[in-house]
């Protein structure tokens, strides 16, 4: 099992600038931290690597779609196209960051909607555009963990029934999926059985609480959670996602209205502690708990 830190906390656009808290965050204990990719090109991908090299940090990808002219299931052919090109820039940035993974809502755009539920005319583009986005994964050497939002965010996928279909139908390696413990909160009838049912195609967790603040402080089922990823044999990434108001566009687009900790530090800090906790009761006999 790996721990790490999404930077979405801070910042969109990680830089030489954040090496003092990258290097708390592995002072910490993390074994990595989650990067995003939005802008920039390879080039500047690869020196971040260097330096989360030089820190002692692994890292994965994170990204998001929040362009109209990046749809992949528009019924525009065109559009379609641009928004697998999009990807493809997304996968070779990863890939020159050393990571082998990118996460995100990388199957329709952030925020838009049409009303109504997905067509299946909808799915079936969506389908289609993520088995060429596979084919740029497996190319970079990356793959792709799609991630159900809820109902707020996005309507394409809101549950990990919906999303595990659509990546069973897309049939792809390189095309995978995420669980994140603030979406299925809200979605899930059952969060725990989601993640068990689904957990052949999950390849990576974000670890966030229902108020998206300090994991522990609100009501997620945090024992039953890790129980069942020790259940199902779940060895890889529990990344902590967390946001705040720093970067205004980016608390416009998750809802973000106020403040969910004192400080960031205790939301990295605090969320360490938390998982380390956790896992470790997880994989104890109940009677020395």
């Amino acid at each position: 099992m790996k721990i790490g830190m999404c930077m979405f906390l801070w910042t969109t656009s990680v830089g030489p600038e954040h090496e003092p808290l990258l290097a708390d965050i592995r002072e910490t204990g993390f074994d990595g931290v989650e990067i995003p990719v939005f802008e920039g090109e390879p080039d500047g991908y690869a020196r971040l690597g260097n330096l989360l090299d030089a820190l002692g940090l692994k890292r994965t990808a994170v990204s998001a779609l929040g362009d109209p002219a990046h749809d992949l299931i528009s019924p525009s052919a065109e559009v379609r196209n641009t928004a697998v090109d999009r990807m493809r820039w997304v996968l070779e940035c990863s890939a020159a960051l050393g990571a082998d993974r990118v996460s995100g809502p990388l199957h329709s755009v952030l925020g838009q909607f049409s009303g109504e539920g997905p067509t299946a005319e909808e799915v079936k583009r969506a389908v289609e555009s993520q088995q060429h986005i596979g084919e740029h994964a497996r190319d970079a050497g990356v793959t792709v963990g799609l991630e159900a939002l809820n109902r707020f965010e996005c309507y394409l996928v809101n549950t990990m029934d919906d999303l595990c279909d659509l990546v069973r139908r897309v049939g792809h390696p390189n095309i995978k999926a995420m669980y994140d413990t603030f979406h299925a909160n809200i979605e899930e009838a059952d969060p725990v059985a989601a993640l068990t049912r689904n957990k052949d195609e999950i390849i990576h967790i974000h670890i966030s609480e229902n108020d998206r603040g300090v994991p522990g402080r609100g009501h997620v089922d945090w024992p039953k959670i890790f129980a069942a990823i020790e259940a199902i044999g779940y060895d890889e990434w529990l990344t902590i996602e967390a946001f705040g108001r720093g970067l205004p566009d980016l608390a416009a687009a998750t809802k973000v209205w106020r403040d969910f900790a004192e400080n960031p530090e205790a939301v990295y800090r605090g969320g360490y502690a938390h998982i380390v906790q956790c896992w470790r009761e997880a994989h104890s006999p109940p009677g020395r708990r």
